[in-house]
């Protein structure tokens, strides 16, 4: 990024604590979130976050403060952090002050702008309320997202949060024709590397920017990093109509990347150690995202939840952004049911009669209906055993067993783990499935013949074709007492991922 070569504005470092600078100029003080050079070769960045005295601020570096010392001289650029827009940054992958880090060189004819940007005005967002289909058939039927919307994928580690967002880049590219950002939060660093191998081979490139503020990165970088993602979704939204996915990983670091700012300068914490500015800057950074009338910004956000503990003050101030809450469940994932969604735990805000549908909205209903009372009848059935309960009851088992397994799919983003071949599921295909196995029509079908498919017609092909073992042939009352025990027990291995 270019220096003012005209007046300027000179400062004196007075003071390093860590990433905290205080620096006083003689001049002019800088307005609040200026960015500041200073270092041999203008290599440290540091952002001013406060006016001390009438010749004082202080400021978080955006980078290693190594060599920083009392008496080095500060260069005042004029202006705030920049990002980069256009054309050209596609299939490109940036760090937080838009140098591309994919070892092509820097990107011709493009813009620089600030990251700082201000929500849409009221007059010119869209009143409509849209469905965005992802391909995937637990989400699109039970927790449907929103065009234009934030929803969150909440879960512990390991749970499948990254390769989910992955998945929904792929559909988003090839089936919708969009461009997508991954804006990667405070993450390691091979996941970057490994993602943008992936997206490379998946031939999805060229749609997509990727920009990242990795976990070694001072936390200033961090913290801005998602501004500077959605400056570029910005772009792509007013100048140029297209709609967006901007999926970031993870929204967490975010607020803990604000945390350690927030100490660092010296602010007192408020419950659980978090910065008492957390709901303002998180909402700062989630209003931006919307859907205009040039276009739509749709934002998949990972969630860290600490210790699984959905009342932690990140997970409770983060759901108040969401229209779809999507949480991930470690038990579902250890009895090899991916995508891991919680049916009974996710949530969406569009699933109602009036934007998906009497039929969809309807069909929701009778299946959270169904594995909800499948979850209370669990613990007869381990203690006294799947014959003690009604044919009522019998009959919902099977029903919902093999709605489980149905709601399961292979990833695109997973074949070379798997071995399975990923299907995009269109919600059509998928709501066909759920009403007719909840009407029925495949009791006699083993339910292992519904696991890791696509459309439905594929588990009859399946158990033609005699890819069900013996033990699945009984039928879903002898079968599912033994699988039923050995699940509620020890989980569910019947079917390993």
């Amino acid at each position: 990024m270019a220096l003012r070569k005209t007046s300027l504005n000179l400062g004196i470092v007075v003071s390093v604590r860590g990433s905290v600078v205080d620096i006083e100029f003689k001049d002019r003080l800088p307005p609040i979130y200026s960015l500041l050079r200073t270092g041999n070769e203008h290599q440290i960045s540091i952002e001013v976050l406060a006016q001390l005295t009438s010749n004082r601020v202080r400021g978080i570096a955006l980078t290693p403060t190594q060599g920083l010392a009392r008496g080095m001289v500060v260069e005042d650029t004029g202006g705030p952090l920049k990002a980069p827009v256009g054309k050209q940054i596609l299939s490109r992958m940036f760090d937080v002050f838009g140098n591309a880090i994919d070892r092509q060189g820097a990107p011709n004819d493009i813009q620089w702008r600030s990251v700082h940007g201000a929500p849409p005005p009221l007059a010119r967002r869209s009143t409509k309320s849209e469905m965005f289909e992802t391909g995937i058939k637990i989400i699109d039927v039970l927790a449907p997202l929103e065009r234009g919307a934030s929803a969150g994928l909440f879960g512990g580690a390991g749970v499948g949060k990254t390769v989910l967002l992955t998945e929904m880049i792929h559909n988003m590219i090839k089936q919708q024709a969009g461009v997508s950002i991954f804006c990667g939060i405070g993450e390691r660093c091979r996941e970057g590397e490994e993602l943008y191998r992936d997206m490379k081979a998946a031939g999805v490139l060229p749609n997509m920017v990727m920009i990242f503020g990795q976990m070694n990165e001072p936390p200033g970088s961090r913290f801005r990093v998602g501004h500077a993602a959605l400056t570029m979704a910005e772009y792509f939204r007013d100048d140029e109509h297209r709609d967006v996915l901007l999926l970031i990983d993870n929204i967490f670091r975010f607020i803990q990347a604000g945390m350690e700012v927030s100490g660092l300068m010296g602010q007192m914490p408020s419950r659980l150690g978090y910065q008492p500015t957390l709901s303002t800057e998180l909402a700062g950074l989630e209003e931006r995202i919307a859907n205009t009338d040039t276009g739509a910004i749709t934002s998949i956000q990972a969630i860290y939840v600490p210790a699984d503990d959905l009342t932690d003050p990140a997970a409770v101030h983060i759901f108040s952004h969401l229209s779809a809450s999507i949480v991930l469940s470690r038990k579902r994932a250890s009895e090899g049911l991916f995508p891991a969604v919680d049916v009974l735990q996710s949530s969406s805000k569009t699933a109602t009669a009036g934007i998906v549908g009497e039929r969809h909205y309807l069909l929701a209903q009778n299946i959270r209906r169904t594995l909800a009372k499948y979850e209370e009848l669990k613990d007869i059935i381990a203690m006294l055993g799947l014959e003690q309960l009604s044919y009522e009851d019998r009959t919902l088992v099977g029903r919902a067993r093999r709605l489980e397994r149905f709601l399961t799919q292979p990833f695109f983003t997973t074949e070379q783990f798997s071995g399975l071949t990923g299907k995009f599921v269109s919600l059509e295909d998928a709501l066909d499935g759920c009403e007719r196995i909840l009407r029925d029509e495949f009791k006699d079908t083993p339910e292992s013949a519904f696991y890791m498919i696509g459309p439905v017609g594929e588990a009859q092909a399946k158990a033609k074709a005699g890819a069900i073992a013996p033990a699945d042939l009984k039928g879903p009352v002898d079968a599912g007492e033994a699988r039923i025990k050995q699940e509620v027990r020890h989980g569910d291995r019947a079917h390993p991922p």
